[in-house]
């Protein structure tokens, strides 16, 4: 029995492994983009219910507070980057954890929700000593480290503008 020789199916060989090869780093290529769309798909889905469930408290503390002008009617958290000259650059929270972060410290500032205005001093005394430096445990698998940097009152909306930056492990 004889072997045929393989020199006339060289180049074929060559010709099929280079398109075998193609087609897996054109798969990887895909992938890749794929898996970056749907990690961008979940960021905007977490931040748009996010959106959505602090509207819908937003509507029932306004109808429950609707004859009352001088009440504060919605909190709104703001998380800003450190602004720490000598402090060395950190990297910013993702969507998700801020989210995550805002709806928990919202939580704690909901007892100012029907309070006076005219009242912002001792109140805005109170939110230090509730929240500054308080860590958050467990935020999308991190702890965090926030700090009240300013709080304001306008429109019957209390703002609270906060730093958080993760918390080192002791």
């Amino acid at each position: 029995m004889r072997v045929p020789p393989f020199d006339r199916f060289r180049r074929t060989g060559q010709t099929l492994g280079v398109f075998v090869l193609g087609a897996v780093i054109g798969a990887a290529a895909y992938n890749g983009l794929s898996v970056a769309k749907f990690e961008a798909l979940v960021n905007q889905i977490g931040m748009l219910e996010d959106q959505l469930g602090q509207y819908e408290q937003e509507i029932r503390k306004l109808a429950l507070y609707k004859n009352q002008h001088s009440v504060i009617k919605t909190v709104l958290v703001h998380v800003e980057e450190s602004r720490t000259p000598g402090e060395p650059k950190r990297q910013s929270l993702d969507a998700v954890s801020e989210a995550a972060l805002k709806k928990s410290i919202k939580e704690d500032l909901e007892v100012f929700v029907g309070r006076s205005i005219y009242d912002i001093d001792a109140d805005a005394r109170f939110a230090r000593l509730l929240l500054d430096g308080k860590v958050y445990k467990g935020v999308t698998g991190r702890d965090y480290l926030v700090e009240i940097k300013t709080v304001l009152v306008v429109d019957n909306t209390l703002r609270v503008w906060v730093t958080a930056r993760p918390r080192s492990p002791a």
